[in-house]
């Protein structure tokens, strides 16, 4: 099995037709390796729940090609296909919109499993949906429940746990803390790290938020307009950016400690001056 879950290369998405097409993703093209983090920055409109989108084939792309685990995306058809959407999941950013209110969590977290392993025994089925309830930080007494009993942050749990339960390689995580109050953002996202931890997950994290990227990611990609300005390892984006727009995001990030915050601004003028001067002819 290669170590490459996702490569994305040249993925172009349009919208539209003839003259009035309106190019939303243009050349874009990234890996993420099995294990590894990867996050997609940038603020409203810039692609990266298009990109998303069209990874899952929830929308097509125009041109470009997808790989999951060596295999073509683009080729899949039926079967395939549904086996593919087992091993990529996704987890949205509304948690109260994306749960049916009229389920109790038990189906909600049941149904990905009855769909793509039918035969499965109910008693296993409950088995492993309690195990995911307890993994997410809920509790089994929660299984007859409907989502309207659960706070927004307990919903999202409730969401990673459906997103779990088919055992996918790849989980695509849609910016799942922005609706979220900021208390109950640091609980998501230390889930999230230890769910890393201890199953091993590849992740594509969504988020226009820079300090939760830095907080989970192991890469960072850098998009605006539906290009991608910048790739590189996490500390390479925050403490030296290249591009005169990752730079921007960065000194827009809010940073408590004054100290620290004069610290990086220095260092990320320095590295703006260097950049500059390695440019000119």
């Amino acid at each position: 099995m290669t170590d490459t879950v996702i490569e994305v290369d040249g993925l172009v998405k349009e919208f539209g037709s003839g003259r009035r097409a309106a190019r939303v993703l243009d050349d874009i093209g990234f890996t993420v390796e099995r294990g590894e983090t990867l996050g997609l920055v940038g603020e409203s409109g810039s692609g990266k729940s298009t990109t998303a989108r069209c990874i899952l084939r929830l929308i097509e792309p125009t041109s470009g090609s997808i790989h999951f685990e060596g295999e073509d995306v683009l080729s899949f058809r039926r079967s395939k296909l549904k086996d593919y959407r087992s091993r990529a999941q996704l987890v949205f950013q509304d948690p109260y919109s994306s749960l049916d209110p009229r389920m109790r969590v038990e189906d909600i977290i049941a149904e990905g499993i009855r769909i793509h392993r039918p035969r499965e025994k109910r008693e296993k089925v409950r088995d492993e949906i309690v195990e995911l309830l307890e993994l997410v930080g809920l509790r089994p007494d929660h299984l007859p429940r409907r989502p309207a009993a659960f706070s927004g942050g307990e919903r999202q749990r409730i969401g990673i746990a459906r997103a779990l339960a088919v055992r996918p390689s790849l989980l695509i995580c849609d910016e799942p803390v922005a609706s979220l109050d900021v208390s109950i953002q640091a609980q998501i996202l230390n889930l999230f790290v230890d769910l890393k931890a201890r199953l091993g997950l590849t992740m594509i994290y969504i988020a226009h938020d820079l300090a939760t990227v830095r907080h989970l990611c192991d890469r960072v990609v850098v998009m605006q307009g539906g290009t991608i300005k910048e790739i590189g390892s996490r500390d390479e984006v925050y403490n030296a950016p290249r591009d005169p727009y990752t730079i921007a995001l960065m000194q827009a990030m809010p940073e408590p400690d004054p100290v620290i915050a004069r610290q990086r601004f220095e260092q990320r003028r320095l590295a703006a001056a260097a950049a500059a001067e390695g440019a000119a002819p």
